[in-house]
Parts: structure tokens; C-alpha cells; sequence
């Protein structure tokens, strides 16, 4: 499958630098066309915090239109009507999403796992998880039936390709983004509010990101994002 553009959809900023901020700045330098959607603006996040809810989602809003010029993105967009903490996999979620996916027509979209993953607890986000169902649910069937929302009608239908989910237990495809890791670190450490205070932040990426390149039998002294790849053309 030629892919061309790619839309990530996530819950909060900072989310697609976790889990693929590193494979986004290999599209990107390929000429790929790459949106962010994001769900919430992040209110609900900081840490020792000096401002309210609005003023958190004002900051954390620039900060992931910095992270995203670290690899290369320039189309970052946020939904309006949903709060950080409180998503649900709603029919009108996945109108919106629908919505942007029938504007964008991307080959491919990443986004987060709808399952809990027991194994390591930062991924089963209940938003994580809501976003996750509810993109996956406007891939197939709504945003390629023509019918599903009468308020869509003016945008034309659209197949996606494929589907990568973010934090998953079983993934399937793997990355090898040792040549654009420290574009990975800048994007996340634009993310002041959200990873400021926690000392050794770069070394502990570079040992997470390293582990899954060791388990995708990359070798030392490289780094890999992991996906699970799920067919929905």
C-alpha cells in the first residue's frame, strides 16, 4: 500500500510523541502529508500547576504545535467539546473523527488501542481508550458509508487503508527510528508542562525505546516504535 498522508488521531497532547513521534518525522521526511487530531486539548493535565483547566489547554495547545514542527508537522488540529479525563466513544465522536478522516483522506491512520494493556498501565488511559474505539469505529464503517451521517453528505466518502494502534499488548510491526530518536526527545521535551519535572527524562526514553528495538530484534544500540497493524480497506 502506497501511502501518501496519514492521520494520527489521540486523546492528548503529547500522545503521538510517545508512541510515534519518531516514525512520523520518517514519514514526513518521505514527503507524506501528516494531520494530528487531537480529541481534548490536555485541561486536565500539569503538575504543580499555576494555572486553570483553560489556561492549561491554551499551553499544552503550543506546546504540541511545537512538537509536531520538531518532525515536521504542520497540520494540528483539535476537536472542540471534549474534555481531558471525560471521553467517550460516542456517536458523535466518531462523527467528528469521520468527519476529519473524509477532509484528509489518509491511506493510514495511527491511533490508540482500545484494550487495556495490563502489562504496563500509561496506555489504557480511559481516553486513550475511548479515542482508540471510537476512530477505529470511524474508519469502518462511517467515514466510507456515504449514508452514516446526513450532515457529512457534503464531504465525499473514504476507505482507509490501514490502521496502527499506539500501546497495544500485541503488536505486529515495528519501526526502526534510531536515525530520528533525538527528534523523538525534542518533540516530547516540548512538552514542558507535562515531563519538565521529571529528571532523566531523555535517558529514560532512549532505555524504553531501545527495549522495544531489542525485543523487535533490532539489536543494540538502536530504537523502535511498535504498532499493531490492523487491515481495514
Amino acid at each position: 500500500m502506497e501511502i501518501t498522508r496519514v492521520l494520527v488521531v489521540t486523546a492528548h497532547p503529547d500522545d503521538v510523541d510517545f508512541g510515534a513521534a519518531g516514525t512520523i518525522a520518517q514519514f514526513v521526511d518521505k514527503g507524506v502529508e501528516v494531520t494530528y487530531l487531537l480529541v481534548t486539548s490536555g485541561d486536565a493535565g500539569g503538575n504543580e500547576r499555576e494555572v486553570d483547566g483553560a489556561g492549561m489547554a491554551e499551553l499544552r495547545r503550543a506546546e504540541q504545535a511545537e512538537a509536531a514542527k520538531a518532525v515536521g508537522v504542520t497540520d494540528v488540529r483539535f476537536l472542540s467539546g471534549y474534555r481531558d479525563g471525560r471521553v467517550e466513544p460516542t456517536i458523535e465522536l466518531r462523527r467528528d473523527i469521520a468527519r476529519v478522516i473524509r477532509q484528509v483522506r489518509p491511506e493510514l491512520v495511527i491511533t490508540s488501542t482500545p484494550e487495556r494493556n495490563y502489562q504496563f498501565i500509561g496506555p489504557g488511559h480511559p481516553d486513550h481508550r475511548a479515542v482508540g474505539g471510537a476512530t477505529l469505529d470511524a474508519v469502518y464503517p462511517d467515514a466510507r458509508n456515504p449514508y452514516a451521517y446526513a450532515e457529512l453528505a457534503d464531504l465525499e466518502a473514504w476507505t482507509v487503508g490501514e490502521v496502527w494502534l499506539l500501546g497495544g499488548t500485541s503488536p505486529n510491526h515495528f519501526v526502526d527510528i534510531t536515525d530520528t530518536i533525538d527528534r523523538k526527545i525534542t518533540a516530547l521535551t516540548a512538552h514542558a508542562s507535562q515531563v519538565g519535572h521529571r529528571e532523566g527524562f531523555e535517558e529514560f526514553v532512549r532505555e524504553r525505546w531501545s527495549g522495544i528495538a531489542l525485543k523487535a530484534g533490532l539489536g543494540e544500540g538502536r530504537y523502535a516504535e511498535a504498532f499493531q497493524v490492523v487491515p481495514t480497506a
